[in-house]
């Protein structure tokens, strides 16, 4: 009886402990990291102006429609920086012939190994959906819902800057 108690609060004891575990730390992520690699993921390495960065705009999930991207002006946009719990995301996108021909990631959650691991795989993917889309409305990527919603918010503030 003796030994079924003791097994019986080790595996208790052990699963709050796993359940209590937490695989970022977001109080490690300085608030101001310094800029992330660009060219993540969709860089084209166009050139073109820069729109105004810290422009009010829509954090909103709101997206565009295929045919209101054709709307967008020629350059190079920089979107708001977007708080996420484990640190802040900011995107620098590309319009070309009306369209949206790249995005950089110039700001993602990197504070540590955890953080790079997601964000080398969800970064890619958000770029090549706001590609194929044209929209700043972007299907989440599973495991990086942070990431995903700052990059929408800093997405759709940049395409906001680009129909002025």
């Amino acid at each position: 009886m003796k030994r079924i108690l003791i097994a019986l609060a080790a595996t208790v004891s052990g699963l709050v402990l796993l359940f209590s575990y937490r695989t970022s730390f977001g109080d490690a992520v300085p608030a101001e990291t310094a800029a992330g690699p660009t060219g993540v993921a969709g860089s084209t390495g166009s050139t073109g102006t820069t729109g105004p960065t810290g422009a009010a705009g829509s954090t909103g999930s709101t997206g565009t429609t295929g045919s209101a991207a054709s709307a967008l002006a020629d350059g190079t946009y920089t979107g708001q920086t977007a708080s996420t719990r484990y640190g802040p995301v900011q995107l620098r996108v590309t319009v070309s012939g009306g369209r949206i021909s790249g995005v950089d990631a110039i700001q993602y959650p990197d504070g540590n190994g955890r953080d790079r691991e997601i964000n080398q795989r969800a970064i890619p993917q958000l770029v090549a959906d706001t590609i194929q889309t044209q929209s700043g409305s972007v299907h989440f990527v599973s495991g990086a819902t942070y990431t995903s919603t700052g990059y929408e918010q800093s997405l759709q503030s940049a395409l906001d800057q680009a129909r002025r």
